[in-house]
């Protein structure tokens, strides 16, 4: 499994709130949430992310609140992965509970900036840098976690072993 897209990156503590601002937690939508995704922090980023982009931040993203809206946002939005230094823990249960790929590599958040190209190998942790010809090792992601985000989530897994 792998992702390749264009870096978004932002720096520590990017909480739930400004991933889905609160006013707009009374949907639970994916495409409303998406069209909200990131405008506290960066109202260019709706009109910027192409499916398959990546974002990349640095220490404790998805701090805040436990709420799954947070991941859907972004996963809607078209991200294909979030790599950070660090995540809150409640978010990267909840991200892979939603099927988005997350991982983290503190070299990579420090090695990568806005705009580069990067991709992703699950199936290894390996972070390669297009932009600047560079790599990192991130944790690679066990096989469970990779079947719950090929299934796009915790559900729809459960499902398919159920069917």
């Amino acid at each position: 499994m792998k992702a390749n897209g264009t870096v978004f990156k932002y720096g520590d503590n990017v909480d739930t709130d400004v991933i889905i601002p609160a006013r707009y937690l009374n949907s639970s939508d994916p495409a409303e949430l998406a069209a909200h995704c990131m405008e506290d922090i960066d109202r260019e980023f709706v009109g910027k992310v192409k499916k398959g982009d990546i974002i990349v931040a640095d220490k404790n993203f998805g701090c805040g609140s436990s709420r799954e809206h947070a991941p859907i946002a972004i996963k809607a939005a078209g991200v294909s992965c979030v790599i950070a230094e660090t995540f809150a823990r409640i978010f990267y249960r909840n991200a892979i509970n939603i099927g988005l790929p997350i991982i983290e590599c503190p070299e990579a958040s420090r090695g990568i900036e806005a705009g580069d190209q990067v991709e992703v190998d699950f199936d290894s942790g390996m972070i390669y840098n297009r932009t600047k010809g560079t790599q990192f090792k991130g944790q690679a992601f066990p096989e469970f976690m990779q079947r719950i985000i090929k299934a796009e989530g915790l559900v729809n897994y459960i499902n398919q072993k159920n069917a």
